[in-house]
């Protein structure tokens, strides 16, 4: 087994649905431009209430990058 080392980013993503969109939404996209994904971390969570209500979740997360060989 090889040892790897990871670059740590940080994203936030959004979603009018639900926490689990707002990860789902951040990971997807950032997997358009960056290559190795490989974990995340839950490190905050948002809301924003309009009128008494949920309007939309932000979380952000950190995301584990493996570096290429």
């Amino acid at each position: 087994m090889t040892n790897h080392v990871y670059k740590q980013i940080e994203l936030t993503g959004s979603s009018t649905q639900s926490i689990e969109d707002a990860v789902k939404c951040a990971i997807e996209r950032a997997s358009k431009t960056l290559r190795n994904l490989n974990w995340f971390e839950i490190t905050e969570t948002r809301g924003h209430i309009e009128d008494g209500k949920v309007a939309h979740w932000q979380v952000t997360l950190k995301v584990g990058v493996r570096l290429e060989d």
